[in-house]
């Protein structure tokens, strides 16, 4: 029997109460909080004491969306995040290939490209790819991820020609007849599968270096958004040698159930060596900073363009069927209003033909068009909401460019959600953006945007709202409200040890908070100090 006693600082639990003076736990469960006092009479002679020296603890950070798998790979990608002409994302890529000794005829996939922060908003091209490179085949992923660019060389691999039929839900577009290696949604998606993976051996290590990313981040349960067959030997070799350290809970593609079945039996719904198989996801539209989010209402500058859907009706309502019929969870990628609308009827049509999801508490990632005359709709069926609340910040000022500011003001309605009941989360759906809980914390408190406006203040959110969407709804997400998400006897003793009381600072300084430790099963899994 191993206790570890947790003393002298400010105790944050998620529960009621809200504070605590001490938290005891034996062999990674929480057995008891309250009173100094009350909690040395029930220490063994085996306890280890951990001194808070001041600081703050509160529950461990639940990722509730991110790419477990694509954060791993991009430590292998060029970075272009910095980039801010053509000129400087050429040399970016020639000094990568260079600097690696990358030899001809090997993929160049690179990261980070965001159009909007380029002269014009313009894209680039496969000819200026070609420039970095023609004897490299040569992938450029929008920040979004949801659209990119593929270099001359790179589409006579793919064997993309002027006449490869268009995937539905996609673009590939041509200019005068002709490439210009510039892909959207389905298209790019199906094509950048074809795309090699690392060496095994390398992605095994990445594996491993993202997890301690995530955890010094303060995240302890970290998603798989998206698992294609390809992942399952990855998998399977995480698991039999004892890899996983954070809890994953992945989210597969369901064209390959049969093939996650087979190889994960025990797997199917239940935690297993840290990792489960929580249910199915699903992308019904695209991104609003690249354009591609499906709106009710048109775009600025193109009064006949609402982007466009990447899943007919039939196709979401056999989703949602096979979901409740699995008795697992949906995640339906959701941005524009149009996209939001489509999930929500085809909920609502599921109920009455007696496909009731209540017991599968549907998710529609992202939200963040979700408008104020669907949140009853939402809290109806009910669905939740998980916002990618750091749009405001990374991208506000994009949004305000594509829809205005009345509209944009509207993204991510927190606190609207709020006034209705709606339990909702945040995530940031990593590596689009870094899994930085404190600085989403922030933006759903703030609302500030790169450019320092204040992009819907009627959203802003308190603090301690704002952590409820990280800890205790985040677990309830998850179906783990009775393991995780509040620092309650009998659940995990996950925790994270904060510099500061983030209910005491002034709210523009939450970003500046350290994350001192992050704890998983009373085990220290990160430490800064």
């Amino acid at each position: 029997m191993s206790q570890t006693f947790y003393f002298n600082g400010t105790i944050l639990t998620m529960d009621n109460p809200l504070f605590a003076d001490s938290v005891l736990s034996e062999n990674g469960k929480i057995i008891a909080v309250g009173s100094y006092k009350d909690l040395q009479q029930m220490l063994s002679c085996n306890v280890t004491y951990f001194n808070l020296k001041g600081r703050t603890m509160i529950p461990a950070f639940l990722d509730t969306h991110s790419h477990f798998s694509a954060y791993a790979n991009s430590l292998f990608q060029v970075p272009l995040e910095t980039c801010r002409t053509k000129l400087e994302i050429i040399q970016h890529i020639r000094d990568f290939i260079v600097s690696r000794k990358i030899a001809d005829g090997q993929w160049i996939v690179c990261k980070g490209y965001d159009h909007n922060l380029l002269p014009n908003g313009s894209h680039i091209n496969r000819f200026d790819l070609d420039h970095a490179s023609s004897s490299h085949p040569i992938v450029v992923q929008h920040q979004s991820g949801h659209l990119g660019i593929f270099n001359s060389a790179a589409l006579a691999l793919l064997h993309v020609t002027e006449q490869t039929p268009v995937p539905e839900g996609g673009v590939i577009e041509k200019k005068d007849g002709e490439l210009t290696g510039y892909m959207e949604e389905n298209a790019f998606l199906q094509f950048l599968q074809a795309v090699p993976m690392p060496p095994f051996s390398s992605l095994i290590k990445a594996f491993e270096e993202v997890q301690k990313r995530y955890a010094s981040y303060g995240i302890a349960t970290i998603q798989e958004g998206m698992m294609v067959d390809s992942l399952i030997p990855i998998y399977q070799y995480l698991l039999e040698h004892h890899l996983l350290k954070l809890d994953v809970i992945g989210y597969i593609d369901r064209q390959y159930k049969e093939s996650f079945l087979s190889a994960f039996p025990s797997h199917w719904g239940q935690s297993k060596n840290h990792f489960k198989i929580g249910g199915y996801k699903i992308f019904l539209d695209g991104s609003p900073q690249g354009r591609t989010a499906w709106m009710r209402t048109p775009y600025l500058q193109t009064p006949d363009y609402c982007g466009y859907p990447s899943l007919n009706d039939e196709d979401v309502m056999d989703a949602v069927k096979n979901s409740v019929e699995d008795g697992l969870q949906i995640l339906a990628h959701c941005n524009g209003d149009a996209a939001c609308a489509q999930y929500l009827s085809c909920i609502k049509a599921a109920h009455t033909q007696g496909y009731s999801t209540d017991h599968i508490r549907p998710v529609m990632i992202h939200a963040q068009l979700l408008d104020y005359d669907q949140l009853n709709l939402v809290k109806s069926l009910p669905v939740i909401p998980s916002f990618f609340v750091a749009h405001v910040y990374h991208w506000g000022d994009t949004h305000i460019k594509n829809f205005g500011f009345a509209r944009a003001s509207r993204i991510s309605p927190a606190a609207s959600a709020l006034r209705k009941k709606i339990l909702f989360t945040f995530h940031q759906d990593t590596p689009v953006i870094e899994p930085d809980m404190l600085e989403t914390i922030w933006c759903a408190v703030t609302r500030k945007t790169k450019d320092g406006k204040v992009l819907g203040e009627q959203e802003a959110i308190s603090v301690l709202d704002a952590l409820k969407a990280v800890t205790i709804h985040a677990a309830y997400q998850y179906f783990e409200e009775d393991k995780k998400g509040s620092i309650t006897p009998g659940k995990n003793a996950d925790f994270v040890i904060l510099s500061q009381n983030p209910l005491e600072i002034p709210k523009q300084d939450l970003r500046s908070i350290q994350i001192c430790h992050t704890i998983k099963d009373d085990r220290i899994i990160y430490s800064q100090i």
